[in-house]
């Protein structure tokens, strides 16, 4: 990729984070934590999150003495920043944070397809395919928005496993900024292209297996899901996934189809690119590939190390259902596969 490209900047956990400019991601909160929370943002915390800013430390700690207290033997971060991230997902209630951390970590440990060696050069031919870009904007409530277009990928081009690949790296590098943790993000996605060989692809399993690490087992705040351009499969398609969402998240699920005003209600004109209504110039995949690919040093210390559940005993209510679930999910995608043909 051309180093013509400009890059959206999120920094690095590595380096100081320099001073913002007018456009891109804020950094990451420096190596020792100091708030980067605006005064307004800080409020929206309290109120949202429950987060006491004289009491955030001593909540950090809390988190740490658990860890180091019920899984001694668990290699994770422990640094204040990174342990905010789970207390701020789950409202900082103590247990559902720990229970959050532990869900991260066996994830990775049930699904080695996805987190072995994962690093963005692995993805870069999901990023060249348009599959996935984060709009340089947020949107009125300090938001990202996620842009993925499923019907960039097709079967023959590479496994489905490596959009989850990609999607998860461009999750990790949109947690890192506090104002993502306390704003949350949005996804837009583009169903345009989309036909019967995507639709039927990932199957119940693989869907709920992506269901619950994102939704069960990752520190971000999904605050809508916007889909555009759907053809009538999406019945199908949406009735693999709906089973495995919890109801909060079913319900933030909004269903456009070609109404870009509509779209426009949820989404305002003034980041949305030209290609969805928008006036924020055309759809640019290239920044936000650069921003991946610049932090490969990044992933691979995050990623490319030992396993940090080796030598952890868990409770099997802590570990997410592995192949034994398959012989009924292989049950239920029969079933829903004769739905995605009748609505095909």
């Amino acid at each position: 990729m051309s180093d013509d490209h400009e890059s959206i900047d999120l920094g690095s956990p590595s380096v100081e984070p320099s001073t913002p400019s007018n456009v891109g991601f804020p950094g990451p909160p420096p190596p020792i934590y100091s708030c980067t929370l605006t005064p307004e943002l800080v409020a929206k915390a309290r109120e949202e999150l429950q987060e006491k800013p004289e009491w955030r430390l001593r909540d950090v700690q809390a988190l740490r003495d658990m860890i180091l207290k019920d899984q001694p033997n668990l290699r994770t971060r422990l640094d204040d920043a990174f342990l905010l991230r789970f207390l701020r997902a789950r409202k900082f209630d103590y247990d559902r944070a720990l229970q959050l951390l532990l869900n991260y970590h066996s994830g990775r440990k049930a699904w080695p397809e996805v987190f072995q060696d994962l690093r963005p050069s692995k993805v870069k031919h999901v990023l060249d395919l348009g599959f996935l870009t984060v709009l340089p904007h947020p949107d009125p409530n300090g938001r990202y928005i996620l842009c993925l277009r499923p019907g960039k990928w097709k079967p023959n081009d590479y496994p489905f496993v490596d959009n989850v690949r990609a999607i998860y790296l461009t999750l990790e590098k949109l947690i890192q900024p506090e104002e993502t943790q306390v704003n949350g993000i949005v996804i837009l996605a583009d169903y345009t292209g989309v036909g019967m060989s995507q639709a039927s692809n990932p199957g119940p399993f693989l869907a709920k297996k992506v269901v619950s690490v994102l939704q069960d087992g990752f520190p971000i705040r999904i605050k809508a899901v916007n889909i555009i351009n759907e053809p009538r499969i999406f019945k199908g398609i949406f009735a693999i996934i709906k089973p495995f969402l919890k109801e909060k998240m079913a319900e933030r699920y909004v269903l456009h189809g070609s109404d870009l005003r509509s779209l426009h209600h949820k989404i305002p004109r003034s980041v949305l690119p030209e290609e969805y209504g928008g006036i924020a110039g055309h759809l640019d995949m290239s920044a936000w590939s650069k921003t991946l690919l610049d932090s490969e040093e990044e992933f691979i210390v995050e990623f490319c190390q030992p396993d940090p559940l080796e030598g952890v005993i868990l409770p099997e209510s802590m570990l997410f259902e592995g192949e034994q679930a398959s012989g009924q999910d292989d049950d239920t995608f029969r079933a829903l596969r004769s739905q995605l043909y009748y609505c095909y």
